[in-house]
């Protein structure tokens, strides 16, 4: 069933699930606007570059909604280690509830998917696991962590984060994430530990 919305609104909501559900290469402009219900002409008239555009306008919806998720549980929690802990979690609840099939890693679909199609669509990519460190080891830097380790921190944090969902994902389970929630956590509270 399509998406209730204009059409515009319509077919980036319907390539961003696409995308991230089924991968870049298997889904065509034919499946967007069918499922998206929007007029033939429309996905042209929109993204006259076509499939490349498309995605490109999806991952910075994606990246949006991830600095949003971010930033909202990093103000709703005192240190970085529970922030980190409670958006960890969040994600395996939502993987087990999408049956571990509703969705790829954004490190897959990037590396996989879109790095060796478009360099265009590569620096798209990188734009957002930089955001999304910054984003990290601003919040680190808040919890004591000096300006370089708070970087190299969030790169650890965000690595662990994607590389314990494609094996939580892989295994259908959620133990992968909720373990690396946990070891996380403890890392982000002993700054000193990584020193």
């Amino acid at each position: 069933m399509g998406e209730k919305s204009n059409p515009k609104e319509a077919i980036v909501s319907t390539a961003a699930r696409l995308f991230f559900s089924q991968g870049y290469h298997a889904t065509g402009l034919n499946q967007i606007i069918k499922e998206s219900c929007a007029p033939k002409g429309s996905l042209y008239h929109y993204f006259p570059n076509g499939k490349e555009e498309l995605a490109h306008v999806c991952i910075g919806k994606a990246n949006e909604h991830i600095v949003h998720k971010f930033r909202d549980t990093f103000a709703a929690y005192d240190n970085t280690g529970d922030a980190i802990r409670h958006f960890i979690h969040e994600t395996a609840d939502e993987a087990e509830a999408a049956g571990f099939t509703g969705f790829l890693p954004f490190s897959f679909w990037a590396a996989v998917e879109t790095s060796c199609i478009s360099d265009k669509l590569r620096k798209d990519c990188q734009e957002v696991f930089t955001a999304w460190q910054d984003i990290i080891a601003e919040r680190l830097r808040l919890d004591g962590f000096e300006e370089k380790k708070a970087h190299e921190t969030a790169l650890l944090i965000l690595s662990m984060m994607e590389g314990a969902l494609i094996i939580s994902l892989t295994h259908q389970s959620k133990e992968p994430l909720l373990n690396a929630a946990d070891y996380l956590s403890v890392l982000t509270k002993n700054a000193d530990l990584l020193n």
